[in-house]
């Protein structure tokens, strides 16, 4: 296999590990791009594992990318401002790789460096070695950006009567997701407490539309007008509590809040997305540093 064959062999790992490190298809598209064009300046007879290094090189590349984000003052955009076209292409990949919205949205949390070390080792099972040499510190502290960054997606740890009862709520959610997107009415009102309240910020409706909905089947009829938006809301905990992010391509559009008792939906309340607010459930892609 010639070097040509074995970076197209690598080529969707690589392209994998820069999506979740940029958070779009074009940014990881672009570094995966000068991934090619170092390795045709380098001599590759003293790699060992191109893989490894391939990875490694790329991820250099996607940490610059974050870098140069920030020295320019960039913060995440919202789904609101950014192009339509890119909103496509990046839910095409996401539907496609099968890629975790959920992990996308609460990415954006983190620093350059833990977003890096979080991606390598918890998602691609990079060693720390590796990635203290990409992040150029010691494998130790590497570990510790990546235990920092798990702290920080994530609201609680597994094996608590807490967690346990936020999971429980969150099954309830994305029950009431499920049955929005499939159109299933009649589950929807088995889902809801029949005076369910569902409020919504009046700058996330058009002109004239209710922003305060009573009643269960009210509620449930509604999603009827908003599949398009719920197609693309993912579960996971705003604020401590249980809701949804509505994301198109991994990129946040609005908070949906959501009380319950007794295994129904009690409230809803859906507001524009804030920096701050997500964050991963108990249960949301979590391992233990082994490495």
């Amino acid at each position: 296999m010639d070097l040509i064959e074995k970076f197209e062999s690598a080529r969707p790992r690589l392209i994998s590990v820069a999506h979740r490190i940029v958070g779009t298809h074009h940014d990881a598209e672009d570094a995966v791009q000068a991934t090619w064009i170092r390795v045709q300046s380098t001599d590759l007879d003293e790699v060992d594992n191109l893989d490894g290094w391939l990875t490694s090189v790329t991820a250099r590349l996607c940490l610059d990318q974050l870098r140069t984000r920030g020295r320019r003052g960039e913060i995440p955009l919202t789904a609101d401002h950014i192009p339509g076209t890119q909103l496509a292409a990046d839910e095409d990949f996401l539907r496609r790789e099968q890629v975790s919205r959920a992990m996308l949205v609460v990415l954006d949390e983190l620093s350059p460096k833990q977003r890096v070390a979080y991606v390598l080792h918890d998602l691609f099972s990079v060693p720390f070695e590796d990635i203290a040499a990409v992040l150029d510190m010691t494998a130790a502290s590497a570990k510790k950006l990546a235990s920092r960054a798990r702290l920080r997606l994530s609201a609680a740890t597994p094996a608590t009567p807490e967690s346990r009862d936020i999971n429980s709520q969150l099954e309830i959610v994305e029950a009431f997701l499920s049955a929005a997107r499939g159109g299933d009415i009649e589950r929807l009102i088995t889902l809801m407490a029949p005076d369910v309240v569902r409020t919504v910020d009046p700058t996330l409706v058009p002109s004239g539309a209710a922003t305060l909905v009573h009643g269960a089947r009210a509620v449930a009829e509604e999603t009827r007008s908003f599949v398009d938006r719920i197609v693309v809301a993912t579960a996971l905990l705003v604020d401590g509590r249980v809701g949804a992010v509505i994301a198109p391509g991994g990129h946040p559009f609005a908070i949906i809040r959501m009380d319950t008792r007794a295994g129904q939906v009690t409230r809803i309340d859906i507001a524009p997305y804030v920096s701050g607010r997500a964050e991963l459930s108990v249960a949301g892609q979590q391992k233990p540093l082994t490495d």
